[in-house]
């Protein structure tokens, strides 16, 4: 039996989207006091491959995709899945064909605490994958699962309409109800970086900005 937490998902405007595109996932993490930022194991199938929408939540049992499989007939076009595999490695939950089902629905990507397989098929379809492996393997259906509950991912919380912004650094997770100041943060966050690269391109360094801690020489 797969579980559909059949709730309103808040969502962000269009325009609010846009702006976030802006955003690096290391700025917003700094935005949120450097933390909200998914465990390294999680990365992208390719360096270039981009995230930021808004999450759609999936748990599926240990081996078995069949939560995935139903979560692909509801997600809603520019959403990313999110999926709670349980962190294991070695049974794919999703690969090409499910890719090509998500990218005709509209799908802006998937993030799994899991493997995936047809690794190179999906880099050449060009759909945002973030995953914790790459293994032939594939799964079982009929266990069950969830959709659109809280789930953990990379050893965050998210919960759907959840922001999920991804580069090659890896994916970063602003909590809806906090999107607003984090963006206000964020922006200051990229002015004061600016400031920064001007600082060295006229010969500046970084220290004269930021400052370093007093510097003690050792007696020889």
């Amino acid at each position: 039996m797969i579980l559909h937490h059949d709730l309103p998902i808040p969502r962000l405007t269009e325009e609010s989207l846009q702006a976030w595109r802006e955003i690096p996932p290391a700025v917003a993490s700094d935005a949120q006091n450097r933390l909200q930022a998914m465990r390294s194991a999680i990365r992208p199938l390719h360096l270039d491959m981009r995230l930021a929408a808004q999450a759609r939540t999936v748990q599926c049992k240990i081996g078995d995709n069949g939560a995935l499989h139903a979560a692909l007939t509801i997600v809603e076009p520019g959403d990313v899945l999110v999926c709670d595999a349980g962190g294991y490695e070695d049974t794919a939950l999703f690969g090409g064909l499910m890719a090509r089902a998500a990218q005709a629905r509209g799908v802006a990507g998937l993030v799994i605490d899991g493997a995936i397989r047809d690794r190179a098929e999906i880099i050449e379809m060009n759909l945002p994958v973030f995953a914790r492996s790459a293994v032939p393997r594939g799964p079982h259906k009929g266990l069950g699962g969830a959709i659109d509950g809280p789930i953990s991912c990379g050893g965050l919380t998210v919960h759907p309409g959840d922001l999920i912004l991804g580069d090659a650094d890896g994916v970063t997770v602003v909590p809806f109800a906090q999107a607003g100041p984090v963006f206000d943060a964020a922006q200051a966050i990229l002015a004061k970086e600016a400031k920064a690269l001007a600082t060295l391109a006229e010969g500046g360094s970084l220290a004269d900005l930021y400052g370093v801690p007093e510097i003690t020489k050792l007696p020889r």
